[in-house]
């Protein structure tokens, strides 16, 4: 159900900016030095999507339904989304981005987004949860 709708965003999103291009001294780069140059990219977009979780009411009221409200994020996100998929592209190659985007991040985004969420709350939230 997640998947459809992140992927109609995401090329909303792929349309929004034009292809990157690539430099040479990215081509003599390991790939662990272009996994950890597109790790801030990763971050930020996965923050944005959770700070728009974390603050929507439909949250506090069910905290295991993540899946409508990621989608319901991506639009409020889109420049960083946007940011991540050029990263990708810029040090994997073009369409590096929308298959990185579409699978492997889509794939462990909910999983991430409900750990920031739950390791970002006031230490008193936390502990009015056991009770």
């Amino acid at each position: 159900m997640i998947l459809p709708a992140l992927s109609g965003a995401s090329l909303l999103v792929l349309a929004a900016i034009g292809p990157v291009t690539d430099t040479a001294a990215i081509a003599h780069m390991s790939t662990q030095q272009k996994n950890a140059a597109v790790q801030a990219y990763v971050t930020r977009a996965t923050e944005c999507v959770a700070q728009k979780i974390a603050a929507d009411p439909r949250f506090a009221k069910n905290p295991d339904d993540l899946g409508d409200l990621i989608v319901s994020s991506m639009p409020g996100c889109a420049e960083r989304m946007r940011a991540m998929i050029d990263s990708y592209d810029r040090y994997f190659g073009e369409g590096a981005g929308e298959a990185f985007f579409s699978g492997p991040y889509l794939d462990v985004l909910p999983t991430a987004v409900a750990n920031w969420v739950r390791d970002s709350r006031p230490i008193g939230a936390a502990a009015e949860d056991t009770h």
